[in-house]
């Protein structure tokens, strides 16, 4: 596979998030409801797409939760499927629940607490000296952050392969101080210019605005963007719609929430050009 310019996404790819992002996600909503989902479903709820944002994805299980406590009968995956339907994201999850009849729409709306759910999340993941420095204020509780406990995927050989060959960009849905911390501890070195973070604009994968204007920062015919959902493959699949004067890729590794091989088959049905246990298989596969 040829390409003139490589940008990665940063959960999944360059560091293992499972036992932060991830935990983060339930454990926020355990904490301020007293019940939440187990880890492993919060991929039904990425696959449908639209959860870029680890917020969005809590308060949308916040709301399964809270939903699921007024006498909902739905499993989280089937609940995370009605979402697809919608469009997926947390209009979409909202709209779910708002046509349930059944249950109390008013004590759902009552106990739903976007703003507390945020300030939980960031103590539990940065940690209650990050929290301070980021956040400019006293945490709701004092921790260690699980910022701290994100394994290093990307390997020191990898960095040098694709810097000396590629343009190397990074778009994330971290927050920009958030994604700055993963580079520096993965050692890749990338301009402000050439990376999109959450601070940097409103859409958010898959929209393909971002992909298409490190395109042409790069100036590059051909971009290969490598991620760990599947709406980092529908940003490259809507940016070929979008821009059909360059070739966009996506490809997507098996580090992150898509595994095995129900994961590959899920990034072929999407679109992947080409799907890779790591980001680490990179090199070769541009080669």
């Amino acid at each position: 596979m040829q390409t003139d310019a490589v940008v990665l996404d940063v959960d999944g790819v360059l560091v293992d998030v499972a036992d932060s992002y991830r935990r983060a996600v339930v454990e926020s909503v355990d904490w301020v409801y007293g019940r939440t989902v187990p880890v492993a479903n919060l991929q039904a709820f990425k696959d449908a797409g639209g959860f870029n944002n680890d917020w969005e994805l809590t308060y949308a299980v916040a709301l399964y939760v809270l939903a699921q406590r007024e006498g909902l009968k739905m499993a989280p995956d089937n609940f995370a499927a009605h979402v697809a339907e919608r469009g997926g994201g947390l209009d979409a999850a909202q709209s779910v629940v708002a046509d349930m009849p059944s249950i109390s729409q008013a004590r759902v709306r009552d106990k739903w607490d976007p703003e507390r759910l945020r300030d939980v999340f960031q103590a539990l993941y940065l940690g209650s000296d990050l929290y301070r420095e980021f956040e400019g204020g006293d945490p709701p509780f004092e921790t260690t952050g699980y910022i701290h406990d994100e394994p290093v995927i990307l390997a020191e050989e990898t960095v040098r392969a694709l810097t000396g060959r590629f343009d190397v960009g990074v778009l994330t849905g971290r927050p920009e101080a958030e994604a700055e911390i993963a580079l520096d501890r993965v050692g890749l070195d990338v301009p402000e210019n050439y990376r999109f973070t959450m601070d940097d604009w409103e859409e958010g994968k898959p929209h393909p605005k971002a992909l298409m204007t490190l395109a042409e920062r790069f100036e590059a015919e051909t971009v290969t963007f490598v991620g760990d959902t599947l709406d980092d493959v529908r940003t490259a699949v809507n940016a070929a719609e979008r821009d059909p004067e360059r070739t966009y890729r996506g490809v997507g590794v098996l580090t992150g929430g898509l595994t095995g091989e129900e994961g590959r088959a899920k990034y072929e049905t999407t679109g992947a050009a080409a799907v890779v246990d790591s980001v680490n298989d990179l090199p070769a596969l541009l080669e």
